[in-house]
């Protein structure tokens, strides 16, 4: 299948899906959301596809998440019913995908790496949640995600001051699975998709069937829901437009509380 912001190309039973958009960080704005959507969807349909390996374009970034500026020039676009880059509320999924973190992976970028079965890191990996920086929070699974992961705590403390953590200190967290040096991490992950493609494919659907029914009864998807209305609220506040407004302009915002 062709595509305009990410690439696709299947090796065996793998499916190597690459965010392609390497001039502005891989960053996701809403066409790249539906393509992704799109791509999961055909994913979780084709019988010979059973591990997804997920990347990004180039040696810089992983995604930078959310596209501020295009959210700051067209206003906030719908996204997929399935969530950010077509997986944060994709509840149903019983395909692995892993995620190769081949540079920073901010904000939704660190969402999507979280919204993966597997994590593995470059060496060069970067790891935060700063929406609340730019007026946001991180709606899109990682207020859930990373306080189930690697602890409130630690998670709380993440995402409110939206500090960076080095990929040593995301393994020592427990954000990541792996740190590998950054030359094999395409190797690796490679290695591993092959590794999980060697086992019963049908025993890693039951697998990932009573994974996604446990995430229900916990209350995952009403916790995501809640989430989207929350964001609502935000974005009639001051500080929200005044946070992307700020982005753009490459300033340091000015917060009313408002």
């Amino acid at each position: 299948m062709s595509y305009e912001f990410i690439t696709t190309e299947q090796r065996g039973n793998v499916l190597l899906v690459t965010m392609n958009r390497p001039e502005d960080y891989n960053a996701v704005h809403a066409p790249m959301h539906h393509e992704m959507a799109d791509c999961w969807d055909k994913f979780a349909a084709a019988e010979d596809q059973w591990v997804a390996v997920l990347t990004g374009a180039g040696d810089k970034a992983f995604t930078a998440g959310n596209d501020l500026k295009f959210t700051a020039k067209h206003g906030p676009q719908p996204i997929p019913e399935t969530g950010f880059a077509g997986l944060a509320m994709r509840y149903d999924l019983e395909k692995p995908v892993i995620a190769a973190v081949n540079g920073f992976a901010m904000g939704g970028g660190f969402e999507t790496a979280l919204s993966c079965d597997i994590i593995l890191a470059s060496d060069r990996a970067k790891f935060a949640l700063p929406e609340v920086k730019v007026g946001f929070f991180a709606a899109a699974s990682g207020v859930q995600r990373l306080s189930r992961y690697i602890g409130r705590l630690a998670a709380q403390e993440m995402m409110i001051t939206g500090r960076t953590v080095d990929a040593d200190e995301a393994l020592k967290l427990g954000c990541v699975n792996e740190v590998v040096p950054h030359d094999d991490l395409m190797t690796r992950a490679m290695a591993l998709a092959d590794d999980i493609c060697s086992v019963s494919p049908s025993s890693v659907k039951a697998t990932k069937r009573v994974l996604n029914r446990m995430a229900q009864i916990e209350g995952f998807g009403e916790s995501m829901e809640h989430s989207r209305e929350v964001l609502k609220d935000l974005a009639q506040t001051e500080d929200f437009k005044e946070g992307v407004q700020a982005f753009a302009e490459k300033r340091k915002p000015n917060w009313v509380n408002r």
